[in-house]
């Protein structure tokens, strides 16, 4: 089965001229047609288009000919970008090319099939989408995490090579996690946010969700690089990420932070990272406790910054340039309130209102100036804990992934969620969440995520680090 393989495993088939593009865009197309109506994976794929870009594709080229799946929050130009949302899903389609997907056809790579998410990226379950909710390809009773979650359950139910997803506070890393596929972030700027639906815009970006390591790093390759049209983007030279793949990690000094093996971790989830913790050290890397003290401010500072930012970006969905309009509007005001409350689901609502209220005169100075300095010290936190130490590990998530619907009426159980991951967007670091066991609920195993944090521009010692453990397994 071609879309349960790898891309550095096609990339040898291609290149001895076993199989052609069009082989696995039809055979991935064939595994979207017999699974995607349990899953909800895709929102929609053209496989005219995907086999038009196979059959003219240079299979020389790095990632010639090999179908790549996209978050439906990244313009790909004349397809449709939903966001997961009604106020985009009716008759929006692209006019233009992200900047990541124009370096993916540069390196040969073909854009095949719209991933359901969270609506507008807000959320950890993928139960967020106003089009329709998607399910852990482990267990279909259970969510495959968010908003990312058609990205990770595509790639881990075998529906796609490798994905792109994006990541304001753990949307790669987290449903990686509880899917049990590799999802990589990137230091903020590596990769171009242009033609990404705007979120929180200091913290959104976007990365890879693969089956490897190596194709984590293959992609990646690719992927980064400086873009003009992106004020955001580093100007700085991309490394070979592929030469990190495959070197020891003797001596590597891996942080165990105090503040993220915390009580309220499920047992299970805490005993496969320990687990994974004494296999670094059995590989030759130095174990050492460090603390980030401000990690419990975390939480609560992001969703004071990521719903301020969200409530100035989403203002440009009015109803009257392009999306939901709507039809009962008797005036001007009335189509602005009328078009964004029929248009914003429920979760998307409740983060524009509070967006809004920190951002409101009297309460600027007292939520969202002090958020930013709360934000500096987590930073902070980072700096000096990498003056000792090359990588941090914790859990992915404290949680395996829990039942659709579990959380729905308890937002604040499902933000917590991502506590161990947000801090790592805060501070604008590259972090991987790589496989590292399992925990076995009602009688189905499910993935637990072992997260690796780097330095900034940093990503190299990650994936060392992240495929020395992964080969392990």
């Amino acid at each position: 089965m071609l879309a349960a393989s790898s891309i550095v495993e096609l990339r040898k088939r291609l290149l001895a001229r076993e199989i052609s593009p069009r082989d696995i865009v039809l055979d991935v197309s064939k595994a979207i047609e017999e699974r995607n109506h349990e899953l909800g994976a895709y929102l929609s794929w053209d496989v005219e288009a995907a086999l038009t870009e196979a059959d003219s594709a240079d299979i020389q080229a790095p990632l010639g000919g090999i179908p790549l799946a996209v978050k439906d929050n990244i313009n790909v130009s004349g397809q449709p970008c939903t966001c997961g949302s009604r106020i985009l899903g009716e008759n929006y389609r692209a006019p233009y090319d992200a900047g990541v997907i124009q370096r993916m056809r540069q390196g040969g790579g073909v854009p095949f099939g719209r991933l359901n998410m969270d609506e507008f990226a807000m959320g950890s379950s993928t139960e967020n989408s106003a089009l329709g909710i998607t399910r852990n390809p482990r267990d279909l009773s259970r969510v495959p995490g968010g908003s990312s979650g058609g990205s990770a359950a595509a790639v881990a139910g075998n529906l796609a090579i490798a994905a792109l997803g994006s990541d304001t506070g753990g949307s790669i890393r987290q449903p990686a996690a509880l899917c049990g596929c590799v999802g990589i972030k990137p230091t903020y700027g590596r990769i171009s946010r242009y033609g990404l639906v705007a979120f929180a815009s200091s913290l959104d970006q976007i990365g890879p969700l693969t089956r490897t390591v190596e194709d984590a790093a293959l992609l990646l390759n690719h992927l980064c690089g400086h873009d003009r049209h992106d004020s955001t983007s580093l100007n700085v030279e991309t490394p070979d990420f592929m030469s990190a793949v495959g070197r020891d990690i003797k001596g590597v000094r891996v942080g165990l932070p105090k503040e993220y093996f915390i009580s309220g971790t499920h047992p299970g989830v805490a005993a496969a990272v320990q687990a994974a913790i004494r296999q670094l050290e059995s590989l030759g890397a130095i174990i050492e406790e460090i603390s980030l003290p401000h990690t419990e401010l975390g939480v609560a500072t992001y969703y004071v910054l990521a719903p301020a930012e969200a409530s100035a970006n989403l203002a440009r969905f009015d109803g009257v340039r392009y999306g939901h309009r709507s039809d009962r509007a008797g005036d001007l005001l009335e189509q602005y309130m009328l078009s964004r409350s029929e248009g914003f689901g429920p979760e998307v609502r409740r983060r524009i209102l509070l967006g809004t209220y920190v951002l409101s005169s009297g309460y600027y100075d007292a939520y969202y100036i002090r958020a930013q300095k709360a934000r500096t010290l987590i930073r902070g936190d980072f700096i000096e804990a990498f003056k000792k130490v090359d990588v941090i590990v914790s859990p992915t998530s404290p949680m395996p992934a829990h039942k659709l619907g579990e959380l729905k009426e308890n937002p604040l159980a499902a933000y917590l969620e991502d506590v161990f991951t947000i801090p790592v967007n805060l501070a604008g670091l590259p972090g991987v969440s790589v496989p590292c066991g399992d925990v076995v609920l009602d009688g189905v195993s499910l993935p637990v995520g072992l997260q690796i944090v780097g330095k900034a521009l940093d990503e190299s010692t990650l994936l060392q680090v992240a495929h020395a453990f992964e080969q392990t397994r």
